[in-house]
C-alpha cells in the first residue's frame, strides 16, 4: 500500500488530459514532488512540479530521466497514443508505432525505474490499460492495450519480491482530446484520476474506472463472440 502524501511521483504524458488530472490529484493529496513529462513540455510554475522532455520510444531518453529522477516512489505510465487503425488495412508502421508507444514505452519505463523503486522502498507502478484491453473492435490500439494488460500482470509477479505495487487501470471513454470526436458518454479526467489514486492508496492491483469497464470485465466469463465493440465516429 502506497501513500501519496510526501511521495515523489513520475507522470508520463502529464501535461494534458488524464495525465494533467493525475498530476493535480497527487498534488492535492500531498505529493512532495511530481516529475511531469511530455515530448515538448510547457513551463509549469508550481514549485512541486519538475517538467522533463521525454519520448517513451527512446531508451536513451528514459535512461537519462532515470539518472535525474532517482527519488521517485510512484511511476504513472500515462503517455499513450490512440490510432484505431484496422489491423489488416491500416499502415503497418502505424501499428508498430502504436505498440512502441503503448506497450514498449511503459516497459522501458518499468525496466529503468524498477531499481529506483526498490531502492526507495518498493513504491508503485500505475499502468493505463483500457476497456479495449478486453474487447475487439479497437484495431491496433485495442491490441496494444490487451498486450499492456498482460504486461502489467506479469510485471506484478516479477516486482512482488521488491514490494512494488502494480496497478492496472481500465477505462472506457474519458473526456479528453483523444476522444473529442467521439459522440459517447465520457468520464471526466478529474473523476477518473480520483478513482485511480484511491485504488493506488488502497493497495489495489486493478481499478475499473467506469461502468463500461465493469461490464466488460464481467463479460470475460462468457462467449468470446460477445467481447466486441465498434468505436463510434
Amino acid at each position: 500500500m502506497v501513500a501519496v502524501r510526501n511521495a515523489v511521483v513520475l507522470v508520463t504524458g502529464g501535461q494534458r488530459g488524464l495525465g494533467a488530472a493525475l498530476v493535480e490529484e497527487v498534488l492535492r493529496r500531498g505529493a512532495k514532488k511530481v516529475y511531469v513529462t511530455a515530448r515538448e513540455p510547457k513551463p509549469d510554475s508550481r514549485g512541486s512540479v519538475v517538467t522533463q522532455a521525454l519520448e517513451v520510444r527512446s531508451s536513451q531518453a528514459i535512461s537519462d530521466l532515470a539518472q535525474i529522477a532517482t527519488d521517485v516512489n510512484i511511476v504513472i505510465n500515462n503517455a499513450g497514443a490512440l490510432v484505431p487503425e484496422s489491423l489488416l488495412t491500416g499502415n503497418f508502421d502505424g501499428v508498430a508505432e502504436m505498440f512502441d508507444v503503448n506497450v514498449y514505452g511503459p516497459l522501458r519505463i518499468a525496466k529503468a525505474f524498477a531499481p529506483i523503486l526498490a531502492a526507495n522502498g518498493g513504491g508503485a507502478i500505475v499502468n493505463m490499460h483500457s476497456v479495449l484491453s478486453w474487447l475487439s473492435g479497437g484495431g491496433a490500439y485495442g491490441a496494444s492495450k490487451a498486450a499492456m494488460w498482460s504486461l502489467s500482470n506479469s510485471l506484478r509477479d516479477e516486482l512482488a519480491s521488491q514490494h512494488t505495487q502494480v496497478l492496472g487501470v481500465h477505462a472506457a471513454f474519458l473526456d479528453t482530446d483523444m476522444t473529442a470526436g467521439l459522440k459517447v458518454p465520457k468520464t471526466s479526467p478529474a473523476v477518473a484520476a480520483a478513482r485511480i489514486v484511491d485504488a493506488l492508496e488502497a493497495g489495489a492491483a486493478e481499478v475499473l474506472v467506469d461502468d463500461a469497464s465493469v461490464a466488460a470485465k464481467a463479460a470475460l466469463s462468457g462467449p468470446v463472440e460477445n467481447l466486441s465493440v465498434r468505436l463510434p465516429v
